[in-house]
Protein backbone atom coordinates (compact mmCIF):
# COMPACT_ATOMS: atom_id res chain seq x y z
CA UNK A 1 0.00 0.00 0.00
CA UNK A 2 1.39 3.35 -0.93
CA UNK A 3 1.03 5.83 1.61
CA UNK A 4 1.02 9.83 1.51
CA UNK A 5 1.04 12.16 4.45
CA UNK A 6 -0.72 15.88 4.37
CA UNK A 7 2.55 17.05 4.68
CA UNK A 8 3.68 15.61 1.80
CA UNK A 9 1.31 16.17 -0.03
CA UNK A 10 0.42 19.52 0.96
CA UNK A 11 3.59 20.85 1.73
CA UNK A 12 4.71 24.02 -0.39
CA UNK A 13 8.02 23.06 -0.96
CA UNK A 14 9.77 26.46 -0.56
CA UNK A 15 10.43 29.40 -3.15
CA UNK A 16 13.25 26.98 -4.95
CA UNK A 17 10.82 24.42 -5.73
CA UNK A 18 7.91 24.57 -9.14
CA UNK A 19 4.87 23.10 -7.74
CA UNK A 20 3.06 21.15 -10.32
CA UNK A 21 -0.04 18.33 -10.55
CA UNK A 22 -1.23 16.29 -13.58
CA UNK A 23 -2.00 12.77 -13.97
CA UNK A 24 -2.05 9.28 -16.02
CA UNK A 25 -5.58 9.67 -17.74
CA UNK A 26 -7.12 6.72 -18.59
CA UNK A 27 -10.30 5.14 -19.94
CA UNK A 28 -11.34 1.55 -21.18
CA UNK A 29 -9.91 0.73 -24.55
CA UNK A 30 -10.72 -2.28 -26.98
CA UNK A 31 -7.86 -4.41 -25.70
CA UNK A 32 -7.00 -3.15 -21.94
CA UNK A 33 -6.52 0.80 -20.96
CA UNK A 34 -5.60 3.54 -22.89
CA UNK A 35 -3.64 6.05 -21.41
CA UNK A 36 -3.93 10.02 -23.01
CA UNK A 37 -0.69 11.64 -24.28
CA UNK A 38 -0.57 15.05 -25.34
CA UNK A 39 2.21 16.84 -27.65
CA UNK A 40 3.39 19.94 -26.66
CA UNK A 41 4.42 22.00 -29.95
CA UNK A 42 6.93 24.24 -27.80
CA UNK A 43 9.01 21.29 -26.68
CA UNK A 44 7.97 19.12 -29.28
CA UNK A 45 7.50 16.42 -26.81
CA UNK A 46 4.81 13.77 -25.50
CA UNK A 47 3.81 13.60 -21.95
CA UNK A 48 1.44 13.14 -19.19
CA UNK A 49 -1.14 16.39 -18.56
CA UNK A 50 0.28 17.94 -16.01
CA UNK A 51 0.84 22.21 -14.89
CA UNK A 52 1.72 24.53 -12.76
CA UNK A 53 -0.13 25.24 -9.43
CA UNK A 54 -1.89 28.80 -9.45
CA UNK A 55 -0.73 30.80 -6.16
CA UNK A 56 -2.60 28.79 -2.85
CA UNK A 57 -4.04 26.28 -5.27
CA UNK A 58 -4.52 22.79 -3.80
CA UNK A 59 -2.81 20.08 -5.42
CA UNK A 60 -5.68 18.35 -5.93
CA UNK A 61 -7.66 20.76 -7.60
CA UNK A 62 -4.54 21.69 -9.55
CA UNK A 63 -4.26 17.97 -11.00
CA UNK A 64 -8.06 17.88 -12.28
CA UNK A 65 -7.94 21.87 -13.58
CA UNK A 66 -4.80 20.65 -15.34
CA UNK A 67 -6.09 17.24 -16.71
CA UNK A 68 -9.32 19.09 -17.97
CA UNK A 69 -7.81 22.47 -19.34
CA UNK A 70 -4.98 20.09 -21.63
CA UNK A 71 -7.24 17.29 -22.49
CA UNK A 72 -11.08 18.30 -22.35
CA UNK A 73 -11.70 15.42 -19.73
CA UNK A 74 -13.12 15.78 -16.66
CA UNK A 75 -10.84 13.26 -14.76
CA UNK A 76 -11.67 11.69 -11.37
CA UNK A 77 -8.96 11.01 -9.37
CA UNK A 78 -7.58 7.58 -8.66
CA UNK A 79 -4.41 6.15 -6.52
CA UNK A 80 -1.60 8.35 -5.92
CA UNK A 81 1.40 7.58 -7.78
CA UNK A 82 5.14 8.38 -7.11
CA UNK A 83 6.06 12.39 -6.96
CA UNK A 84 8.31 13.31 -9.94
CA UNK A 85 11.55 15.62 -8.96
CA UNK A 86 13.63 16.98 -11.40
CA UNK A 87 15.55 20.07 -12.46
CA UNK A 88 13.93 22.68 -14.46
CA UNK A 89 15.42 26.28 -15.07
CA UNK A 90 17.94 26.46 -12.19
CA UNK A 91 15.28 25.03 -9.99
CA UNK A 92 13.28 21.48 -8.87
CA UNK A 93 10.53 20.86 -10.53
CA UNK A 94 8.01 18.94 -8.12
CA UNK A 95 5.16 16.89 -10.12
CA UNK A 96 2.41 15.16 -7.66
CA UNK A 97 0.60 12.59 -9.92
CA UNK A 98 -2.28 10.66 -9.40
CA UNK A 99 -4.25 7.65 -11.74
CA UNK A 100 -7.17 9.23 -13.02
CA UNK A 101 -9.84 7.69 -15.00
CA UNK A 102 -11.74 9.94 -17.64
CA UNK A 103 -15.55 10.89 -16.49
CA UNK A 104 -16.87 12.94 -19.20
CA UNK A 105 -15.26 14.73 -22.21
CA UNK A 106 -15.80 17.58 -24.53
CA UNK A 107 -13.77 17.32 -28.02
CA UNK A 108 -10.62 18.32 -28.17
CA UNK A 109 -9.48 21.54 -29.07
CA UNK A 110 -5.95 22.14 -29.92
CA UNK A 111 -4.27 25.41 -29.43
CA UNK A 112 -0.63 26.83 -28.64
CA UNK A 113 0.49 24.55 -25.30
CA UNK A 114 -1.32 21.30 -26.38
CA UNK A 115 -1.95 20.71 -30.36
CA UNK A 116 -2.43 16.91 -30.11
CA UNK A 117 -4.27 14.52 -27.71
CA UNK A 118 -3.85 10.93 -28.44
CA UNK A 119 -5.40 7.90 -26.25
CA UNK A 120 -2.65 4.88 -26.77
CA UNK A 121 -2.65 1.43 -25.38
CA UNK A 122 -0.21 1.18 -22.67
CA UNK A 123 2.58 -1.02 -24.37
CA UNK A 124 2.50 1.54 -26.65
CA UNK A 125 2.53 5.00 -24.54
CA UNK A 126 6.49 3.49 -23.45
CA UNK A 127 7.72 4.39 -27.01
CA UNK A 128 5.58 7.52 -27.64
CA UNK A 129 6.40 8.74 -24.39
CA UNK A 130 9.45 11.58 -24.20
CA UNK A 131 11.01 11.58 -20.81
CA UNK A 132 12.51 8.63 -18.39
CA UNK A 133 10.23 9.79 -15.56
CA UNK A 134 7.14 9.66 -17.54
CA UNK A 135 8.17 6.13 -18.45
CA UNK A 136 8.39 5.23 -14.71
CA UNK A 137 5.54 7.06 -13.75
CA UNK A 138 3.73 4.68 -16.29
CA UNK A 139 5.15 1.51 -15.15
CA UNK A 140 3.81 2.22 -11.76
CA UNK A 141 0.39 2.63 -13.21
CA UNK A 142 0.88 -0.37 -15.15
CA UNK A 143 1.89 -2.47 -11.73
CA UNK A 144 -1.38 -1.59 -10.04
CA UNK A 145 -5.10 -1.28 -10.58
CA UNK A 146 -6.32 0.76 -12.58
CA UNK A 147 -9.68 1.45 -11.39
CA UNK A 148 -10.19 2.05 -7.59
CA UNK A 149 -12.84 3.59 -5.23
CA UNK A 150 -12.58 6.17 -2.33
CA UNK A 151 -13.41 5.48 0.47
CA UNK A 152 -13.16 8.85 2.75
CA UNK A 153 -12.89 9.62 6.09
CA UNK A 154 -13.26 13.23 7.03
CA UNK A 155 -13.04 15.45 10.17
CA UNK A 156 -15.68 17.67 10.52
CA UNK A 157 -14.39 21.88 10.23
CA UNK A 158 -13.65 24.20 13.01
CA UNK A 159 -16.74 25.04 15.58
CA UNK A 160 -15.29 27.07 18.11
CA UNK A 161 -14.56 25.78 21.63
CA UNK A 162 -16.89 23.39 23.74
CA UNK A 163 -16.17 25.11 26.20
CA UNK A 164 -17.71 28.29 24.98
CA UNK A 165 -20.59 26.37 23.94
CA UNK A 166 -23.94 26.72 26.07
CA UNK A 167 -26.63 24.08 24.07
CA UNK A 168 -26.79 20.71 23.54
CA UNK A 169 -23.33 19.83 22.33
CA UNK A 170 -25.05 17.81 18.93
CA UNK A 171 -26.20 21.57 17.98
CA UNK A 172 -22.88 23.53 17.92
CA UNK A 173 -22.38 24.58 14.44
CA UNK A 174 -19.67 25.66 12.20
CA UNK A 175 -17.92 28.82 12.93
CA UNK A 176 -16.45 30.93 9.91
CA UNK A 177 -13.64 29.41 9.44
CA UNK A 178 -15.63 25.88 9.80
CA UNK A 179 -18.06 27.10 6.85
CA UNK A 180 -15.05 28.58 4.81
CA UNK A 181 -13.18 24.85 5.13
CA UNK A 182 -16.48 23.24 4.07
CA UNK A 183 -17.32 25.38 1.04
CA UNK A 184 -13.18 24.39 0.20
CA UNK A 185 -14.08 21.00 0.69
CA UNK A 186 -17.23 20.58 -1.64
CA UNK A 187 -14.62 21.28 -4.31
CA UNK A 188 -11.75 18.94 -3.00
CA UNK A 189 -14.38 16.00 -2.33
CA UNK A 190 -15.13 16.14 -5.73
CA UNK A 191 -12.02 15.44 -7.49
CA UNK A 192 -12.02 11.71 -6.44
CA UNK A 193 -15.66 11.62 -8.17
CA UNK A 194 -18.98 11.42 -7.23
CA UNK A 195 -19.46 9.84 -3.71
CA UNK A 196 -22.63 8.80 -1.42
CA UNK A 197 -21.96 10.77 1.94
CA UNK A 198 -22.83 9.86 5.19
CA UNK A 199 -22.84 12.03 8.72
CA UNK A 200 -22.69 12.07 12.16
CA UNK A 201 -25.88 13.15 13.52
CA UNK A 202 -24.57 16.65 14.81
CA UNK A 203 -24.81 20.06 13.62
CA UNK A 204 -20.88 20.75 12.58
CA UNK A 205 -20.61 17.23 10.81
CA UNK A 206 -23.88 17.54 8.76
CA UNK A 207 -22.97 21.37 8.21
CA UNK A 208 -19.35 20.04 6.90
CA UNK A 209 -21.17 18.10 4.29
CA UNK A 210 -23.92 20.22 2.86
CA UNK A 211 -21.79 22.49 0.48
CA UNK A 212 -20.97 18.72 -1.08
CA UNK A 213 -24.63 17.46 -0.90
CA UNK A 214 -25.85 20.32 -2.38
CA UNK A 215 -23.33 20.77 -5.34
CA UNK A 216 -23.68 17.44 -5.72
CA UNK A 217 -27.54 16.96 -5.58
CA UNK A 218 -27.18 13.34 -3.40
CA UNK A 219 -29.22 12.83 0.13
CA UNK A 220 -27.11 13.22 3.11
CA UNK A 221 -28.05 10.90 5.63
CA UNK A 222 -26.66 10.29 9.52
CA UNK A 223 -25.54 7.40 11.14
CA UNK A 224 -25.33 6.85 14.78
CA UNK A 225 -21.93 4.60 14.38
CA UNK A 226 -19.71 7.21 13.85
CA UNK A 227 -22.07 9.81 16.30
CA UNK A 228 -19.99 10.39 19.37
CA UNK A 229 -21.22 9.98 22.36
CA UNK A 230 -23.81 7.46 20.60
CA UNK A 231 -21.53 4.84 19.72
CA UNK A 232 -18.07 2.78 19.95
CA UNK A 233 -14.82 1.71 18.03
CA UNK A 234 -16.11 -1.69 17.17
CA UNK A 235 -19.69 -0.51 15.65
CA UNK A 236 -17.87 2.37 13.68
CA UNK A 237 -15.58 0.01 12.24
CA UNK A 238 -18.36 -2.52 11.82
CA UNK A 239 -20.29 -0.02 9.49
CA UNK A 240 -17.02 1.20 7.77
CA UNK A 241 -15.89 -2.70 6.85
CA UNK A 242 -19.58 -2.59 5.33
CA UNK A 243 -19.45 -0.10 3.17
CA UNK A 244 -16.30 -1.08 2.08
CA UNK A 245 -17.63 -4.09 1.25
CA UNK A 246 -20.34 -2.51 -0.86
CA UNK A 247 -17.58 -1.32 -3.28
CA UNK A 248 -19.40 1.74 -3.37
CA UNK A 249 -17.74 5.11 -3.19
CA UNK A 250 -18.51 6.94 0.21
CA UNK A 251 -17.69 10.05 2.65
CA UNK A 252 -17.84 9.55 6.22
CA UNK A 253 -17.88 12.88 8.32
CA UNK A 254 -17.11 12.57 12.06
CA UNK A 255 -15.34 13.46 14.80
CA UNK A 256 -11.05 13.84 16.35
CA UNK A 257 -11.92 11.31 18.81
CA UNK A 258 -13.37 8.38 16.62
CA UNK A 259 -11.18 9.10 13.43
CA UNK A 260 -8.09 7.25 14.54
CA UNK A 261 -10.34 3.90 15.22
CA UNK A 262 -11.84 4.27 11.95
CA UNK A 263 -8.42 4.68 10.15
CA UNK A 264 -6.59 2.07 12.13
CA UNK A 265 -9.32 -0.23 12.20
CA UNK A 266 -10.08 -0.22 8.58
CA UNK A 267 -6.49 -1.31 7.83
CA UNK A 268 -6.44 -3.88 10.68
CA UNK A 269 -9.38 -5.71 8.97
CA UNK A 270 -7.90 -5.06 5.50
CA UNK A 271 -4.58 -6.69 6.84
CA UNK A 272 -2.60 -3.27 5.73
CA UNK A 273 -0.12 -1.67 8.38
CA UNK A 274 -2.10 1.87 10.32
CA UNK A 275 -0.36 4.99 9.99
CA UNK A 276 1.89 5.90 13.06
CA UNK A 277 -0.43 9.28 13.35
CA UNK A 278 -3.95 8.42 11.75
CA UNK A 279 -5.52 11.86 13.44
CA UNK A 280 -7.01 14.56 11.52
CA UNK A 281 -7.07 18.52 12.06
CA UNK A 282 -10.39 19.72 11.67
CA UNK A 283 -11.85 19.99 8.78
CA UNK A 284 -8.62 17.50 6.91
CA UNK A 285 -9.80 13.85 5.23
CA UNK A 286 -8.18 10.58 4.73
CA UNK A 287 -8.77 8.75 1.59
CA UNK A 288 -8.10 5.47 1.13
CA UNK A 289 -8.12 3.93 -2.41
CA UNK A 290 -10.02 0.67 -2.46
CA UNK A 291 -9.41 -2.11 -5.33
CA UNK A 292 -11.07 -5.57 -5.74
CA UNK A 293 -9.07 -7.91 -7.85
CA UNK A 294 -11.82 -10.35 -9.54
CA UNK A 295 -12.84 -12.75 -6.46
CA UNK A 296 -10.59 -11.46 -3.98
CA UNK A 297 -11.83 -9.73 -1.01
CA UNK A 298 -10.84 -6.07 -1.34
CA UNK A 299 -7.73 -4.20 -0.79
CA UNK A 300 -6.19 -0.86 0.54
CA UNK A 301 -3.91 0.03 -2.08
CA UNK A 302 -3.10 3.80 -1.19
CA UNK A 303 -3.96 6.05 1.50
CA UNK A 304 -3.71 9.63 1.87
CA UNK A 305 -4.04 12.61 3.89
CA UNK A 306 -5.30 16.15 3.00
CA UNK A 307 -5.85 19.22 4.25
CA UNK A 308 -8.79 21.40 2.81
CA UNK A 309 -6.55 24.67 2.60
CA UNK A 310 -2.90 24.58 0.56
CA UNK A 311 0.11 25.33 2.94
Amino acid sequence: MRRHDLDDVAAAGGDDVIRAAGAVLWREGPDGPEVALIHRPKYDDWSFPKGKLKPGEHVLRAAAREVEEETGVVPRLGRRLPTSSYPKDGRTKRVDYWVAEAEAAIPFEPNDEVDRLEWVPVTEAYDRLSYSHDVDLLREFEAGPARTWPLIILRHGSAGEKRGWEGPDELRPLDERGRSEATLLAGLLRSFGPARPISSATARCLETLLPYARRERVDLVTHHAVTIGSTDAEQACDLLFRLVADGEPVIVCTHGEIVSDLVSGLCKRLGEKAPEDPSLRKGSFWVAHIAREGAESPSIVALERHAPTAR
